[in-house]
């Protein structure tokens, strides 16, 4: 499948609900509304549409929610796309977690076929984690991220930079990671969804955060990409990788391969658009065939834009997407 813009999209991130057992602070709500489960795709649905995308060349696959692994039998997805890697087929399955589950579900992960997974954790520190996550308690999700590693999966932390929360924290974490042998990835946050803040005071810009990191860390360039949109250096000293996803300050459009899936079945062409294209009712119709299906995902496709339009400022006090990232995906 190629865009307008010569873009090969083999890539399609997929969310599995849009319930979480956290409420980050720049994610949800604190008191966020779920959808009623007659709206979801259920687990058959999700399978069927991505195996039509697969049969139209795309070769990964990323679950993510909300919290994936809290959708009930989620498992069974995870296997029947598990059973489509390979020549043909795809050629990565992965997830993006919290990683409350982990410690219980990793070893049915990686006997499904995943291999590598992200994990986010903005802190280390057990008070900022619990006021980041509202709900949540440190200790499972590194217990999750022991278990993860202890299974065998590579392990991605996921960590969004915010102003005045966690912007100390990133020495000691690029320590830890380096320590355990894992890869870090640093995001700015965006304005999707009224999660009942002003997002201008949450936002730090990562050029400011490599500067810092400087002052500690070798950084050295790296071309490594796993085909998301973070822009990588290599830490000298620990020899790990830190990942860099600047929606703000630097646009990574032009190089943009994926497609984002919600629960519901909608398919949005760009994260910060609001153009979409909807597959529940074609789904749900007895009389749509695998072809005219395939059709559809072509003509979503042609209708992909160029880029997206985010902006924070004190001037548009409001998200430039109004659906939560809980929604879209992570």
């Amino acid at each position: 499948m190629v865009d307008p813009f010569g873009r090969a999209v083999s890539y399609l991130r997929v969310s599995v609900t849009d319930r979480c057992d956290l409420r980050c602070v720049y994610c949800m709500a604190e008191d966020m509304t779920f959808l009623p489960k007659r709206e979801i795709l259920t687990l058959e649905e999700l399978d069927r549409l991505c195996g039509a995308f697969i049969a139209l060349g795309t070769d990964k696959i990323r679950l993510t929610g909300g919290e994936p692994l809290v959708r009930k039998g989620v498992m069974t997805l995870v296997r029947s796309l598990g059973a489509r890697l390979g020549a043909g087929g795809l050629r990565e399955l992965t997830l993006t977690t919290n990683g409350t589950q982990l410690a219980k579900m990793s070893e049915d992960l990686v006997a499904a076929g995943v291999r590598r997974i992200n994990v986010s954790l903005d802190t280390l520190d057990p008070a900022t984690f619990a006021a980041v996550t509202r709900w949540g308690k440190i200790e499972q999700t590194l217990d999750g991220i022991f278990a993860a590693k202890a299974a065998g999966l590579a392990i991605k932390i996921n960590a969004v930079a915010l102003k005045g929360v966690n912007e100390d924290a990133f020495d000691g974490m690029v320590a830890w990671c380096g320590e355990h042998g894992f890869d870090l990835c640093l995001i700015e946050t965006m304005p999707l969804g009224d999660i009942g803040g002003d997002r201008t005071d949450q936002y730090l810009p990562l050029s400011l955060v490599r500067s810092r990191l400087r002052q500690s860390w070798t950084l050295e360039e790296s071309d490594y990409r796993t085909g998301g949109p973070a822009r990588y250096v290599t830490v000298k000293e620990t020899g790990r990788r830190i990942g860099f996803i600047t929606p703000m300050t630097h646009n990574f459009c032009e190089s943009c391969n994926r497609v984002r899936l919600t629960c519901t079945g909608t398919l949005y062409m760009c994260l910060g658009q609001d153009d979409a294209a909807e597959f529940r009712e074609l789904l749900r119709d007895p009389s749509v065939g695998e072809e005219a299906l395939a059709q559809a995902i072509r003509d979503a496709i042609a209708r992909k834009p160029k880029g997206h339009d985010f902006v924070i400022d004190r001037r548009r006090n409001r998200p430039a997407v109004a659906r939560h990232m809980s929604m879209t995906g992570g």
